[in-house]
């Protein structure tokens, strides 16, 4: 009797199928979706590398026109440079009062809000300006628009007496100028005290922190006694001399650092400010 040992035609077919099935197994990856989790992570980083970016390119926007802002009123020609920062050409010369005080659209002011942000306050900066003149050329006050809004600094020399915070009675025409600006405007009021590096401590202020916010109470309380601004629209600060405009190291340089800012506070500006309910 003669066995036959032929394997079957389909074993070899059946065995490879079954090593590659145990193969497969084998090799199951359990944590595949680590890799969808991964790239979600990626994504979320880099939605929020976009959003800050945004916002630090409107700030930077703003510091720019800002200083575009600053030039051209120290140059003579505020008009001529707010239109070109906002798209638009200068107007030709003309007669024509319409035209001349020709200014740009909502529709371009819409479109870049850091713009729209500096361009609220400029006819106030040339109104203030013109009328401070006299303020501005003999050192007691200076003007500058910042992205937060428009700056009146008082220097402390024409306003407080050394190591006081009681404003002098020949202050109150310049208070009343700038008086007049705020109750025709309805941004808030940021009033900011500011001091030398010089450390004080007499019978009455401990140290610079007293004395910068003193003064700025002191500001707030004659705007709203004497000048009938509502106290709900101003906000006080006081800063020391940790905001400086000047190096501490000179007598020129200390006296610029001590004074109070009326800082008209635009949309940027108020957006850092606490709200009310």
């Amino acid at each position: 009797m003669r066995w036959n040992h032929a394997k079957p035609k389909d074993a070899a077919p059946i065995q490879s199928t079954m090593a590659r099935q145990l193969k497969a197994q084998e090799h199951a990856n359990h944590e595949r979706w680590l890799i969808s989790y991964a790239d979600f992570i990626t994504l979320l980083f880099a939605f929020f590398v976009v959003m800050f970016a945004s916002s630090h390119a409107d700030k930077q926007k703003a510091r720019t026109v800002s200083a575009s802002v600053k030039e051209a009123m120290e140059q003579g020609h505020l008009p001529k440079a707010l239109l070109e920062m906002l798209g638009r050409k200068r107007p030709p010369e003309t007669d024509d009062p319409k035209r001349a005080g020709d200014t740009a659209s909502p529709e371009a002011l819409k479109q870049d809000p850091a713009m729209a942000a500096i361009a609220e306050l400029v006819p106030s900066l040339q109104t203030l300006t013109n009328a401070l003149q006299e303020e501005i050329e003999g050192g007691k006050v200076s003007i500058n628009m910042e992205p937060r809004g428009l700056v009146v600094s008082l220097k402390e020399a024409a306003f407080f007496p050394t190591a006081g915070d009681a404003i002098k009675p020949t202050a109150f025409p310049i208070i009343s100028k700038i008086a007049d600006s705020v109750l025709k405007l309805p941004n808030k009021i940021l009033l900011e005290g500011h001091t030398d590096s010089t450390p004080i401590h007499n019978g009455r202020f401990r140290s610079n922190w007293d004395l910068s916010a003193a003064r700025a109470t002191a500001m707030l309380n004659v705007l709203a006694d004497q000048f009938q601004v509502p106290r709900e629209r101003m906000t006080v600060s006081g800063y020391a001399d940790n905001v400086p405009v000047a190096e501490n190291d000179s007598s020129e340089g200390r006296q610029r650092n001590r004074r109070v800012d009326v800082v008209f506070l635009n949309a940027f500006g108020a957006k850092s400010q606490p709200g009310r309910k």
